[in-house]
């Protein structure tokens, strides 16, 4: 009874491993080939045939033996070799294909596929040149009529000068093109090509655009001063330690006219982010200078003395207060520190603050305080005896009381700054500005 048992037990489990083995069909191998119902090797050579005439592949012989199917021939195109064996691998009742094609070394046959290939094309072309010129007119109507609306005097009103309106009037004829070319697509049946094209053309303005950084970082700069004008035509500004008055604003740099009649060029990108200081802003300009008195003498008593002089020139404001203290203490005697106001546009600043040195110096010295000398003397020793050196006096002058040279119009001399002027104006003619004279101030 135990062996019967353990027979049985055997006989499930080899049952078992084999269906679950299954059929190599089953598990993924190769598949079975069919021996019933499967078509003649004469129906299957006549099929293969009658598709390749079909496809006006000439040259190609098909045999076909116990479902193997063998082709040869010589083709001009490698891929025709492809494409035959994929089909005749499809037909039903094919058990193996033995492509034995090979591309002949004909020139003339080879070029013959490539003709044949541009003949279509061209064929192609000139049946769906109707359409390419249907295409033609609608991108050309709609560039045409962008340009049309860009001359329109709108883009003057909504803009806040000239330069900016130029490049709303540029942005709009972009958008106008790019229209036209996505409708000529849509007629054209060619859509699925923009992709493509705007693809291409992100990829080139992004090379272009490190290319060129700096010249966009200047242009953007020239955007936001032209709407901010943080300075007007003729202004004296100092821009990054250059003080000078402005003659233009250009799409890529801020022209200066120094003091010394030279031109400045200054990038846009640098004055946009750098310390502008406009002098021209605001009309009242503090002088100031530092003068030195024995410390020996009444402090105050000369403080207020240099105070009174300066106040009684008339090309000092008398708001804001002029203002006399003592800086500091040194070796050779008190420090004053003196300060006043001008009106620059009667007054100019350099020589005003000139005047006022030597006017409050004289009254100084006239009240018999002594100005320091802080010449150093060094003296020499060598083997011999010393060369004496003659002691030179300053030849003395008759004092007499300073009086400013005050002109006509209230001021002490012509400004140099204000000298420059003309010379701007003249600088300006005919040409492109950014800079508005009543465009608001930032």
């Amino acid at each position: 009874m135990k062996h019967v048992i353990l027979c049985l037990l055997v006989l499930f489990a080899v049952a078992g491993q084999a269906t679950a083995q299954g059929t190599p069909q089953e598990n993924g191998g190769p598949p079975r080939v069919a021996v019933e119902d499967a078509p003649s090797d004469t129906a299957i050579a006549d099929r293969l045939r009658a598709i390749l005439g079909a496809l006006e592949h000439d040259g190609i012989n098909v045999t076909v033996q116990a479902g193997v199917v063998r082709l040869s021939g010589d083709i001009a195109d490698p891929a025709v070799s492809r494409q035959v064996a994929a089909i005749a691998e499809r037909l039903d009742g094919v058990v193996a294909v033995n492509n034995a094609l090979a591309v002949s070394d004909d020139i003339a046959q080879q070029i013959n596929p490539a003709v044949n290939r541009f003949r279509a094309r061209i064929d192609q072309l000139i049946a769906r040149l109707p359409l390419f010129l249907l295409a033609l007119v609608a991108f050309s109507v709609i560039l045409v009529a962008g340009m049309l609306l860009a001359r329109l005097r709108f883009w003057d009103r909504i803009s806040p000068n000239a330069f900016i309106a130029g490049i709303y009037r540029q942005a709009f004829r972009v958008a106008c093109g790019i229209v036209g070319i996505v409708v000529a697509l849509d007629v054209m049946g060619a859509a699925a090509l923009l992709g493509t094209i705007l693809g291409a053309a992100g990829i080139v303005g992004l090379a272009i655009g490190f290319a060129v950084r700096d010249t966009v970082e200047n242009f953007v700069a020239s955007i936001m001063l032209s709407l901010r004008q943080p300075f007007r035509p003729n202004d004296l500004v100092e821009i990054e330690g250059e003080v000078g008055r402005v003659i233009r604003l250009t799409s890529r740099a801020t022209i200066l006219l120094s003091l010394d009649g030279n031109h400045v060029r200054i990038p846009n990108s640098t004055v946009f982010k750098g310390r502008i200081v406009n002098y021209t802003q605001y009309p009242a300009r503090r002088f100031m200078f530092d003068i030195g008195i024995d410390p020996d003498a009444d402090l105050e008593a000369t403080r207020a003395l240099a105070q009174d002089a300066l106040k009684a020139q008339p090309f000092v404001l008398d708001s804001p207060e002029e203002l006399v203290w003592i800086e500091n203490m040194t070796e050779s005697g008190a420090i004053l520190r003196v300060t006043g106001w001008i009106d620059q546009n009667a007054t100019g600043f350099a020589t005003a603050r000139g005047d006022a040195i030597r006017l409050v110096k004289t009254a100084i010295e006239e009240a018999g305080v002594a100005i320091p000398d802080t010449t150093y003397r060094i003296r020499l020793e060598g083997i011999g005896a010393p060369a004496e050196i003659p002691e030179t006096k300053p030849a003395s002058a008759k004092l007499v009381q300073a009086q400013p040279d005050v002109a006509k119009d209230g001021s002490v001399h012509q400004s140099e700054e204000k000298a420059l002027i003309p010379l701007v104006d003249a600088e300006r003619q005919g040409a492109d500005d950014l800079l508005a004279r009543n465009a608001p101030r930032e």
